[in-house]
């Protein structure tokens, strides 16, 4: 059965109406006052382990939430960390999530389902790599892991990637050269010289998880030096957001005595989809600064968000809500 031009015309005419209405809308929303009105909705922000930072900060952020945005209720998921965090984000199990910058670009490497449609909301804080072993332990190097049992975090996680990385740009196959264990930031620390000879934690300063541990002395901390981070450099692709650093000797200054620890860190970003309401972005991003304070006073590296460093969200481009907020408090 044919149809009359009329109609396919009358058709091709609404089509365009429709999306002039949507494109309207759209420019009104950029253009227009921030709205007194807070948006309402549910949302699920995807975390980390339970003694871990992320989870701390993401039940912090979600009370900060509920004061501005009260209409907005937030779920909070836990995960094995940035790996899973980053597929629960692209694949539209969480609409918001944390997540270290190295993990994003391996998933975005790897051409997984929308590496494309993630997008960044703000840069947070740095997290340090923490190699710990018992403070009567003979391990002085990450060589001196050979042969030894040794925690690299679970499967999804950031740590697993990390720990993955600097033992083999040491020469040790993390399947071949060790006794590899999945515990992270929950199981490890109680497990450190009973079962476990050494155990990788990359995280926020101080990690709740490791701050009684060490006001006992009962760990120490194994250097990465600079010239390790410069050959997991050579690797190319996501390695290039490792960088070289020093823990300072007030992270854990029972353990530490007062000397720095030679490491590497990497910055963590709250990220969403492309698609997620932008009006709800935007309130969302100006809580995460607006609450920096509040949540700082638990989270001691969450101190360290700022409106000048949180637009670098490399590799995502910024969200447009997020973009909107940091254009509405540019000086």
């Amino acid at each position: 059965m044919s149809i009359a031009p009329s109609r396919i015309g009358r058709r091709r005419v609404l089509r365009g109406a429709v999306a002039g209405l949507v494109a309207l809308g759209l420019l009104l929303w950029w253009l227009a006052p921030w709205s007194e009105d807070p948006p309402r909705g549910t949302v699920t922000l995807s975390t980390g382990t339970r003694a871990g930072v992320y989870q701390k900060y993401g039940e912090l952020l979600r009370t900060s939430l509920s004061k501005d945005m009260p209409g907005l209720e937030v779920r909070l998921l836990t995960s094995d960390g940035s790996q899973e965090n980053v597929r629960r984000v692209a694949t539209g199990q969480a609409d918001f999530a944390i997540t270290a910058a190295d993990a994003v670009q391996t998933y975005k490497l790897s051409g997984a389902q929308n590496a494309d449609g993630l997008r960044g909301v703000a840069r947070l804080y740095d997290d340090y790599v923490q190699l710990v072993v018992p403070p009567g332990s003979g391990i002085r190097s990450v060589a001196d892991l050979r042969g030894k049992r040794v925690a690299i975090g679970p499967p999804k996680s950031g740590v697993r990637l990390i720990a993955n990385r600097v033992l083999r740009a040491t020469g040790i196959d993390p399947e071949k050269d060790i006794r590899p264990f999945a515990d992270g930031i929950d199981t490890g620390p109680g497990r450190l010289g009973q079962g476990l000879d050494a155990f990788f934690w990359s995280g926020g300063l101080p990690t709740d998880g490791l701050r009684t541990l060490s006001e006992d002395a009962g760990l120490r901390f194994v250097p990465i030096p600079a010239g390790l981070v410069a050959r997991l450099h050579d690797q190319g692709g996501a390695t290039r957001y490792y960088r070289a650093t020093n823990m300072p000797e007030s992270a854990y200054p029972g353990s530490q005595h007062g000397s720095t620890v030679p490491t590497m860190a990497v910055s963590n970003l709250l990220i969403t989809r492309a698609d997620t309401d932008p009006r709800i972005t935007e309130w969302l991003t100006r809580v995460v600064l607006k609450s920096r304070d509040g949540i700082g006073a638990h989270v001691h590296s969450a101190q360290l968000v700022d409106v000048r460093t949180a637009i670098y969200t490399d590799p995502l481009r910024l969200h447009d809500g997020a973009r909107r907020y940091y254009r509405s408090v540019k000086p």
